[in-house]
């Protein structure tokens, strides 16, 4: 999907632009998001010079723009951002497609749902997809299970045992 015209995005960048989508905000209110004790930090947690880091990519990339100044309390005055058209479509289309990889689950699965849920979108889409992505998963971790001997056997077992817990929790989400 990335190319010359839709660069790669981290899991950073996804994020910072998923809080600047709900709404035009500032660098310090994403960074107080994504910190450890905001809503956001408690599954993808970004200190705040990344944060500041992914909010200029963003602008430089074209999906988010400044819009305002305003006064800090007792600071620096704040750059207040807006996501851009171009960035709102990226964005929906991110948070419709599905992880390739379990280990993907605790951090951009889990991203995904906490930002569709506090946009009040509903997740249907994305669970179906991830459901149908965890299958084919499942199905290859078997296969592999099947085939492996030794301690390659155990290793295939624990990824099959994964990916059938992800199942299960995607089930349980709809």
């Amino acid at each position: 999907m990335a190319g010359a015209s839709q660069p790669d995005l981290s899991v950073t960048d996804w994020a910072v632009l998923g809080v600047i989508g709900e709404g035009r905000t500032h660098g310090f209110a994403v960074g107080r998001e994504l910190g450890a004790g905001g809503d956001l930090g408690r599954v993808w947690t970004v200190h705040r010079p990344i944060v500041y880091r992914s909010l200029a990519h963003l602008e430089r990339v074209g999906l988010i723009e400044p819009v305002a100044s305003v006064a800090g309390a007792g600071g620096p005055q704040k750059t207040v951002m807006r996501i851009t058209p171009a960035g709102r479509r990226r964005l929906r289309r991110w948070l419709e497609e599905p992880v390739d990889h379990v280990r993907d689950v605790r951090s951009q699965l889990l991203l995904k749902l906490a930002l569709l849920d506090r946009g009040g979108r509903d997740p249907a889409v994305l669970v179906r997809r991830q459901r149908a992505t965890i299958a084919a998963v499942v199905e290859r971790l078997a296969a592999q299970a099947r085939a492996s001997t030794g301690f390659d056997a155990v290793v295939a077992r624990w990824r099959l045992e994964s990916a059938r817990a992800v199942q299960r929790f995607l089930a349980s989400l709809e």
